[in-house]
């Protein structure tokens, strides 16, 4: 299929980037405050705008800082997305006017060889006049009065962007496209500073997410589409999603934290499988326990990876520990995949891919009928119900009602009087013998109706 031109926004901080992106896209997937510099990686997304289709960048603020400090590699990664747009939206708020960081902006902007777009932001009403006035200095041709926040300007924006957006879309090239199946939904979570955007780029083999050793640098969740070329030669599609690090939530009390705490959970509800990434080198803690039993109270299939392992003390101590520590806070799913990597290195990336995809086909599957009675029937001749004051409980048949998670019905008489434990070796019997592993496994009971029942 032709790829999708894509149109990167850039300005200064706090100027309404990522209100403009959240409109474009019809949806509040960035996250916005009144506060400067909330947004510090790429992201992305498709966007449609009256009839045209495109993919668009929503970028952090430009600042000029040196380039190891945290606001300049947030300058880098606007300066990757300019490179790889085919027209940029240049964002200046008009009621503040034309301040020295634009007219630097525009300097740069009229260096490249991308087209220009500009637009003053916030020109809603009278206040914005001066700064529209003031932005034809800039050198960028007519600047666009513009309210990303109430949708006003759309029309202009439209005209000026459709003679790159179609121009692209008729020389777009055709892609290969990647095997059947839809992508792997993959979510990275982990507590701050365990290496998940370290990850996330070693994956994809570029600095996409901004790294560094500050705790707390991502934000927002990140949704990324990529192929994994497998060691087979298979070309599986991922959407890969990094997400902020998650604290324990009694100490959680900025606003901002609080939201992309928020956001890196709404990422585990849209994911199929979630990667959950311990730092080796401080082992297993109650915070990592807590967000483990969030994933499965959500129904998703948990991977854990242990990272740093090129550097932790004492591997094998440490992974039987930590595989034991497991067994007993996630007692609820015994033989979840505990896995090995380096983020730094690469080392134990694929193994982390290919458990990845195995443990979505056990998510996904389905039994039929006929094969889970027979499995039931063996399971309640082996190990009976018990009798609860004497009184027998029946069970009669087992059905799946849906996948993802796996989820059963099972009907009986008295079986509300059915003892959790026995729940437990029923739903370990099928993860057991039926291959579903270490995946979340819903089981509910239904009475069946007594036809002596009195009426």
């Amino acid at each position: 299929m032709p790829s999708l031109p894509t149109v990167a926004i850039v300005g200064r901080p706090n100027v309404g980037k990522s209100t403009l992106f959240n409109r474009l896209v019809g949806k509040k997937l960035a996250l916005v405050d009144d506060r400067p510099g909330v947004t510090r990686d790429r992201r992305e997304g498709e966007a449609s705008l009256l009839g045209l289709d495109f993919r668009v960048i929503d970028t952090a603020g430009f600042e000029e800082d040196d380039p190891q400090t945290l606001p300049g590699r947030m300058r880098a990664q606007t300066e990757a997305a300019v490179r790889e747009a085919d027209a940029i939206l240049f964002l200046i708020d008009a009621r503040a006017g034309v301040v020295p960081l634009d007219e630097e902006i525009a300097r740069w902007l009229r260096g490249g060889d991308r087209p220009v777009i500009l637009l003053a932001n916030k020109a809603e009403g009278k206040a914005g006049e001066s700064g529209v006035l003031e932005a034809y200095g800039l050198g960028l041709g007519d600047p666009a009065p513009f309210s990303a926040e109430h949708g006003e300007g759309i029309v202009d924006l439209f005209e000026a962007l459709r003679p790159h957006i179609e121009r692209d879309e008729a020389e777009g090239e055709e892609e290969a496209e990647p095997e059947e199946g839809g992508p792997l939904k993959l979510a990275i979570v982990g507590r701050p500073n365990a290496g998940k955007s370290t990850l996330v780029n070693r994956i994809l083999g570029e600095d996409r997410m901004i790294t560094g050793p500050e705790a707390g640098i991502t934000r927002d969740s990140i949704a990324i589409e990529w192929v994994w070329q497998a060691p087979d030669g298979a070309r599986r599609p991922v959407r890969l999603i990094d997400t902020a690090g998650m604290r324990k939530k009694a100490r959680v009390q900025d606003k901002l934290e609080k939201l992309s705490v928020a956001d890196a959970l709404r990422a585990v509800d849209f994911a199929e499988v979630v990667v959950l990434l311990l730092d080796a080198t401080l082992g297993l803690e109650a915070q990592d326990l807590r967000i483990a039993d969030q994933v499965l109270q959500e129904g998703r299939a948990l991977v854990i990876a242990l990272n740093k392992w090129d550097v932790a003390a004492d591997p094998p101590g440490l992974f039987q520990g930590v595989r034991a520590a497991l067994e007993e806070g996630l007692a609820q799913l015994k033989g979840v995949p505990l896995l090995t990597l380096s983020a730094a290195t690469g080392r134990g990336i694929d193994q982390l891919l290919a458990v990845a995809f195995e443990t979505r086909d056990a998510w996904s599957r389905r039994v039929s009928t006929g094969k889970l009675n027979r499995w039931f029937e063996k399971a309640i001749e082996a190990n009976p119900p018990p009798a609860p004051g004497g009184k027998r409980v029946k069970l009669r048949y087992l059905t799946q009602v849906n996948v993802r998670p796996p989820s059963f019905v099972l009907f009986g008489t008295r079986v509300d009087q059915l003892p959790e434990s026995y729940r437990r070796y029923l739903v370990n019997g099928l993860r057991r013998e039926l291959g579903f592993g270490a995946v979340p496994v819903r089981l509910m009971v239904r009475a069946t109706r007594n036809p002596y029942d009195e009426k």
